[in-house]
């Protein structure tokens, strides 16, 4: 991630523009890796240039995939599948870096290959949860090992002959539902998963566009092995929600502001963040719906808001679990208490998001506390300045930074590099629309 870098942010007098932003991460990790094992080439256009999407393009590198940089801004790759079973033992470890997605879908591909695969990841990742995905692959018929009981990375996995299986998910999450798919593909037998709530689904709009033979309905996904290898094609990546979503609550919660971003995907397994903001009373336009790759994509158009307290909790939690942290600031200048449970997840992220959440808005001055699977913010308490610190974590650092374009006096962040991860060009964009 480079060196520790300290940012200073200042509240400005209007924030307003336009911004384009980076491509979707969650779906272009799988068009990277679906891409892969397709037949043919692919151009993927608007592909996500931070570190975790850079993880997973080192990764099938070292496993035989050729891709090539076709443009720099945006990121457009052109990777060259080498079909259900062209992939290639790697020479060496496979590092993921600070990416989950990266280990969790490479873990799901990799146990369906003849071959040995070692995957480590950075200090955060290797202290991320990874038992369950390690449980369904070795009831398949993988050869799977972890620390900590297999819980946790570096993982080893001895891929070979899976078996299709019948799993309830423990827990709603698209990264366990998207390992399992990938292994399914190449499983005798189907395949079925049982989830215990929504996850986003880019996974089986994508391998369905790939020709997969998928079927769901009400939690139930199906998928049979491949008959025939998946097709290749052209892809532009929407704009990512979850970057919108830093510009969409900085507007709402700026006295003076108007922003208007371009092409984002609203999937609405990912879109909670619209609802939420709508559902605290945001001046908040959806404009230009449409298409592409098949995901919905539209402009949104967010101005100045007032605010007022929500409960965010039940199937709201998977729709917006990226963005809670950034939930808690804007609840921090709404009217009323926001209270946020059920997400005990978010103590398995990047950071213990919330804890460190708590503990850096409790420095800028915000009424919080601490809830065993989430907080409470009681709001209108205004945001001050000070020292705070993203704990290396790119969505806290981003939250934070929004908190202290609406604040009262200087914030000054530590390890603000950590944007790097997922929004390199946050920075810039944050000037732009601030007029520096």
């Amino acid at each position: 991630m480079g060196r520790a870098v300290d940012r200073k942010i200042a509240g400005c007098a209007t924030l307003d523009g336009e911004v384009s932003l980076p491509g979707d991460k969650s779906i272009s990790h799988r068009a990277l890796i679906f891409g892969a094992i397709a037949q043919g080439r692919a151009r993927i256009g608007n592909l996500s240039p931070g570190a975790d999407c850079r993880s997973t393009m080192a990764c099938l590198g070292q496993l035989g995939v050729e891709m090539e940089e076709l443009c720099s801004s945006p990121l457009a790759v052109e990777v060259r599948g080498v079909g259900g079973s062209g992939l290639r033992e790697a020479e060496d470890v496979l590092d993921a870096g600070n990416s989950g997605t990266t280990m969790r879908l490479l873990a799901g591909l990799l146990a369906a290959q003849p071959f040995l695969s070692i995957l480590t990841g950075d200090r955060s990742l290797r202290s991320r949860p990874m038992g369950r995905i390690m449980e369904p692959l070795r009831l398949m018929g993988a050869q799977v090992w972890g620390r900590g009981a297999g819980t946790m990375a570096p993982l080893a996995i001895r891929g070979g002959e899976l078996q299709g299986i019948t799993y309830r998910l423990p827990v709603a999450s698209a990264q366990l539902k998207s390992a399992l798919l990938l292994a399914g593909l190449f499983a005798r037998g189907e395949t079925t998963l049982e989830e215990p709530g929504p996850s986003r689904d880019h996974s089986e709009r994508m391998l369905r566009a790939m020709g997969a033979r998928l079927e769901g309905e009400n939690g139930r996904i199906t998928i049979s092995p491949l008959s025939r290898p998946l097709k290749a094609g052209d892809v532009t990546v929407p704009g990512d929600i979850s970057s919108a979503a830093y510009w969409l609550v900085a507007g709402a919660i700026h006295p003076h502001a108007r922003v208007r971003l371009e092409g984002v995907g609203i999937n609405p397994t990912r879109s909670g963040i619209l609802d939420a903001l709508r559902a605290m009373g945001a001046r908040l336009e959806i404009e230009k719906e449409g298409w592409e790759g098949g995901e919905p994509v539209a402009d949104l158009l967010i101005e100045s808001s007032e605010l007022r307290g929500i409960d965010l909790e039940g199937d709201m939690i998977p729709r917006t679990i990226d963005e809670l942290p950034l939930l808690a600031v804007a609840a921090s200048a709404a009217r009323g208490t926001t209270t946020i449970r059920q997400a005990g997840e978010l103590r398995v992220k990047e950071s213990d998001r919330i804890a460190t959440t708590v503990g850096e808005l409790s420095r800028l001055g915000v009424d919080i506390e601490e809830l065993p699977d989430g907080m409470v913010i009681r709001g209108g308490g205004g945001l001050r300045g000070g020292e705070v610190d993203s704990h290396h974590d790119h969505r806290l650092a981003m939250a934070l930074a929004v908190a202290g374009l609406a604040g009262r006096g200087e914030v000054v962040l530590h390890n603000a590099e950590a944007v790097d991860i997922s929004y390199p060009a946050f920075w810039r964009d944050l000037d732009t629309l601030t007029g520096k």
